[in-house]
């Protein structure tokens, strides 16, 4: 087999192919359907109408969604054809066929005909043949899978409750045979990433299944959304982009989610435990969730997350197995002396360049004793870069053991590596107007380092110091006075959104360069904000909190 069809359709074009997976939120723009992920091949390319290649996709698990905005908008491309299994865009395809009679042919290429096709300049895709520039190959039928569906499944898909319910069935049924799933597992609990304003089309999912009387089934809470929900009007945000955004929020809550509005769901008081199944969206929590608390979750797209926590069952597939849960790749970590916090969520970054399509095993970090915030730095940085739902770290996460699979290859991290992405991830000037804390939402813990950093000094007159954090962090900043401390240092602190859906004007607007101690905002933040972005420790956001500058060097522990 050199092609099968994922996705019927047909289409024709210019192709436009790439080495490397891209995430299409915080790295595509629904309203020019240009890429505007500055680290990516493609930046700048105009992807509508075009054959677009790639060995799968990465990051965000609401590209589907801004798939979903492009197809309706009419700037999609006309294909999408992929080396590797993908669920994300493949999602949101699905849904503008079941549900808006838009169909986006999906393909799967075996490696040869990937690389012979990825030098053509147009192809064409029929039902049955992909042809381009004297290459003609024969595209196989969408693989077929004989589910074995409980009684309780088959009821679901025969409507008995209700048209929401069956139509999210349908999807979930139809995603498990793309899988390559022959069965569905229970799920306890769900987390919405859906919730995001990324685009008009998540509001018109989410209002059309609430109009339907869709009710979840099984505990589920919310991601962080694009508003501040209690104050978006009196903070001066656009109605144009509150109302909507307000909306999609309370559209989830109707649905019975819990309005946790937080992308750490980990931190709260419902985190799930060992072995547990659960149906989670948003990268980082994904990879923490089944990192960290080796809890089982696959990586489910925007508009699934809905589906399942509707039905409360998942494809038995990925992640929720063993046997895919084994590391393909084992990179040993150069680790310097006396690393400080910044450490981790570069080598997160970097752990996801190397391993970009497998899960990986690192191997050289246990001394560096990393604390649970350093984990979940990590993970969010990792996820920026890898399509893999999950990582293992020798000495520390929990299913560590036997965790290579026998025919891992092997890979390295150096310092030499450390230093040029540190490079990489700070190219904007030493001048900062806005420090950024909060991508993932700061723990308490991180609250606290921040304050005891600080010092009850105030920041410079020049620079805006924002913390995201859930609204149960920011009860226990309060109660211990952390809150106080930060507010007397002139620090804002901002519940619901995180700064991967934060926009102007809570975005100080006369910013021209954001200090973050996030690998992942970092990443995304120059496509999302505009702006030049640097990159440091938590002590060195303090620092330019309180100077307005951050000197470009390399930190002591890699000098």
């Amino acid at each position: 087999m050199l092609a099968r069809s994922i996705l019927a359709g047909t289409a024709e074009g210019p192709v436009i192919a790439s080495p490397e997976a891209l995430s299409f939120w915080g790295g595509v723009d629904p309203a020019t359907a240009s890429v505007i992920d500055v680290h990516h091949p493609l930046h700048g390319t105009c992807l509508t109408g075009a054959i677009l290649m790639m060995p799968s996709s990465r990051g965000s698990c609401t590209g589907s969604g801004v798939l979903l905005d492009m197809v309706l908008g009419g700037r999609a491309p006309g294909a999408l054809v992929f080396s590797e299994a993908e669920d994300v865009l493949t999602l949101g395809s699905l849904i503008a066929t079941e549900m808006f009679g838009k169909p986006l042919p999906v393909l799967r290429l075996a490696p040869d005909a990937f690389a012979a096709l990825s030098q053509a300049k147009t192809a064409r895709i029929t039902d049955t043949t992909i042809e381009a520039d004297g290459l003609s190959f024969a595209i196989e039928p969408p693989a077929t899978a004989a589910l074995d569906l409980s009684e309780a499944d088959r009821a679901m898909l025969d409507g008995r409750d209700g048209v929401a319910v069956q139509q999210a069935m349908r999807i979930i049924c139809a995603m498990a045979a793309q899988q390559g799933a022959t069965t569905l597992v229970d799920v306890t609990q769900g987390h919405i990433d859906g919730c995001i304003y990324a685009s008009p089309a998540n509001l018109t999912f989410a209002e059309k299944m609430a109009d339907l009387g869709a009710k979840v089934r099984v505990p589920t809470t919310m991601n962080a959304i694009s508003v501040d929900r209690a104050n978006w009007e009196t903070q001066g945000v656009p109605a144009a982009f509150g109302d909507p955004a307000a909306r999609l929020a309370d559209a989830y809550v109707r649905m019975g989610c819990r309005p946790t509005f937080t992308c750490s769901p980990y931190l709260l008081d419902s985190a799930p435990g060992m072995g547990e199944s659960i149906a989670w969206a948003e990268s980082n929590a994904v990879i923490f969730a089944n990192t960290v608390l080796g809890a089982r979750t696959a990586k489910h797209p925007d508009f699934l997350d809905l589906c399942i926590a509707l039905t409360g069952r998942a494809p038995l597939s990925g992640v929720y197995l063993d046997a895919h849960r084994k590391a393909r790749r084992v990179i040993d970590v150069e680790l310097p002396e006396n690393v400080d916090d910044a450490f981790w969520p570069l080598i997160g970054y970097l752990a996801g360049h190397v391993a970009p399509d497998r899960i990986p095993l690192l191997r050289g970090l246990a001394a560096g004793n990393p604390s649970r915030d350093d984990l979940k730095a990590l993970c969010a940085a990792f996820g920026t870069t890898s399509a893999a739902p999950m990582l293992h770290v020798e000495g520390v996460t929990p299913e560590v053991e036997g965790a290579a699979a026998g025919n891992a290859d092997r890979a390295t991290i150096t310092r030499a590596d450390m230093a040029a992405a540190w490079s990489r991830l700070n190219e904007g000037p030493e001048a900062v107007e806005l420090v950024a804390i909060g991508s993932p939402h700061a723990s308490l813990e991180e609250c606290r380092a921040l304050a005891d950093v600080l010092a009850g000094r105030k920041r410079h007159q020049d620079v805006a110091v924002i913390v995201t954090a859930g609204h149960q962090v920011i009860a226990e900043a309060r109660s211990d006075g952390t809150l106080g401390r930060l507010a007397a240092s002139g620090v804002q602190v901002l519940p619901d959104l995180c700064w991967c859906s934060i926009s102007e004007p809570l975005f100080p607007t006369r910013t021209r360069a954001v200090m973050t101690n996030s690998g992942k905002y970092a990443h995304y933040g120059p496509g999302l904000s505009g702006r030049a972005v640097r990159f440091g420790s938590l002590a060195d956001c303090a620092a330019a909190a309180l100077t307005g500058r951050a000197p470009a060097r390399l930190p002591a522990w890699l000098k």
